[in-house]
């Protein structure tokens, strides 16, 4: 993370300094990605979503989330660089929640049109730019208050600062919402996976390509993250809850338990590590 600029520099110039930085595109880029939510979400509540500006407004949110985390992939590369630290293999990289989001932030951005697609994206944007707000644009333009020393207290003590409460209240607001907000985020995506799979049984245009890279994608996210792990338990706890409702079909029962089968079964053959590790390496034949 680059340096705050000095806060004895003049205010045009601390903002000049700030607005140079990598960090400050990333900043600028999910902040345009916010905006463009917003006013795509104009359009598409008075059923608009087809004009100009609300394909605009998608386009450039898929856009803007590739660059942002574009950003961060060219960072951690430069910081692996930089120690000399070895660089990981494809599967290495593929296995990086940055690049999966990156990725799929270009297939969003060439595919049709899937407006719940932006959702976990903008939810993530307002955590960074509440974040950068906190650690950045507010210490440059109003820099924290140095606390004069006590009576008596030794020369050589740290200088102690207070911070703008504006940044103690955007702390707070990350720290008590952010679990929430990722299993929001993981719901959604849950949620459209299942949009793209309707899609797919209906034959929409590229909707069964879209569907496997989706799938892979989701995939890689219940193999890392423990939100998807538990939106997936409390989805199938719900489903478990009305099939096992008094009066429904066998026949629906025997629908649940195959596809919940299946689920297992895909689970199990896609996971890389085991034959990254050799546990479950195919055996030949003898």
């Amino acid at each position: 993370m680059a340096p705050l600029p000095p806060a004895d520099l003049p205010l045009s110039q601390r903002l000049a300094r700030l607005a140079q930085t990598l960090q400050f595109a990333w900043f600028a880029g999910h902040a345009t990605l916010i905006l463009c939510i917003f006013r795509y979400s104009l359009s598409w509540i008075r059923f608009n979503y087809y004009s100009g500006m609300a394909q605009f407004c998608y386009r450039l949110t898929f856009l803007s989330a590739a660059a942002t985390y574009g950003i961060v992939v060219y960072k951690t590369w430069r910081a692996r660089q930089k120690q000399g630290a070895r660089q990981p293999g494809p599967l290495g990289f593929l296995s990086d929640e940055n690049i999966q989001y990156l990725l799929m932030a270009i297939v969003w951005l060439f595919m049709p049109q899937y407006p719940l697609a932006m959702l976990p994206y903008g939810i993530y944007s307002v955590f960074h730019v509440a974040t950068y707000t906190r650690a950045n644009l507010i210490p440059t333009v109003i820099p924290p208050t140095k606390i004069p020393a006590q009576a008596g207290a030794s020369p050589n003590a740290k200088a102690q600062y207070v911070q703008h409460p504006l940044s103690d209240a955007i702390g707070s607001f990350v720290k008590k919402y952010y679990d929430s907000s990722m299993s929001i985020v993981s719901g959604l995506e849950i949620v459209l996976w299942i949009r793209l799979l309707l899609g797919a049984i209906l034959f929409q245009r590229r909707s069964w390509i879209l569907l496997a890279v989706y799938t892979a994608f989701l995939r890689a996210r219940f193999a890392q993250s423990t939100h998807v792990q538990n939106s997936f338990t409390q989805f199938e706890a719900r489903i478990d809850n009305l099939i096992g409702a008094q009066g429904t079909p066998p026949a629906a029962r025997q629908v649940w338990d195959g596809v919940k089968n299946g689920a297992r079964q895909f689970h199990a053959a896609t996971d890389v590590n085991k034959y990254v590790n050799g546990a479950a390496a195919p055996k030949k034949a003898e």
